[in-house]
């Protein structure tokens, strides 16, 4: 019995995952697609892809909570061996996040709509957290000046972001250029001169 409920459990969760994968590439190609259209894309009957997420809407909150998650992990990595160089650490940050936050603009686009506002925010906290902390020590190097707090900074970067990804998915912003505009305008924004935070993006990107 027990083999059959591993055996049962692993068979849910590859189903689980084919539905997650096929639902992200559906919804990238058609933010309009139907729970239907998505089970017939994953191979599986309409009554499985209910059986592990009961909406549209649970099934989009939990690309969004495994976007959050890639977009942290990114984060992370883009901070690594640059802990005491904030502005490189911010900037490769911005540069690591967003080739995460590129595959998924049109989701997070999607969500906006479709996930309550306060819904996206709270998934965000970590985030923002992470980039308020950061700030705060450029700030105290002097490496960074800004008339707020580090904390209200971290809330104007995230709408800067998702600002560009909106320019990105309206054409107005080559995706090929996006990550490397965002990380100059987030240090831009967060008081270094234009010229140093150009120059600092461009030895990173090189």
């Amino acid at each position: 019995m027990a083999a059959m409920t591993t055996g049962n459990t692993t068979r849910a969760d590859a189903n689980r995952r084919r539905i997650l994968d096929v639902a992200l590439a559906e919804l990238l190609r058609d933010p309009d697609a139907s729970m239907d259209q998505i089970a017939r894309a994953a191979g599986v009957v309409r009554r499985t892809v209910y059986g592990h997420f009961p909406s549209r809407e649970a099934l989009i909150s939990t690309l969004l909570d495994e976007a959050v998650d890639s977009v942290m992990a990114a984060k992370a990595a883009g901070h690594e061996g640059v802990e005491d160089d904030p502005a490189t650490a911010v900037a490769r940050s911005v540069l690591t996040v967003w080739e995460i936050a590129d595959r998924y603009r049109l989701l997070i686009a999607l969500a906006q709509r479709t996930v309550t506002p306060q819904g996206i925010r709270e998934r965000l906290t970590p985030v923002r957290e992470s980039s308020a902390a950061l700030l705060q020590q450029g700030l105290d190097a002097g490496l960074f000046h800004s008339t707020l707090p580090a904390p209200v900074l971290a809330y104007v970067h995230e709408q800067m972001l998702f600002a560009l990804m909106e320019a990105v998915n309206d054409g107005q912003l080559a995706a090929e250029e996006a990550g490397r505009s965002a990380a100059i305008t987030v240090l831009i924004a967060a008081g270094m001169p234009a010229s140093q935070a150009t120059e600092l993006v461009a030895k990173l990107s090189a």
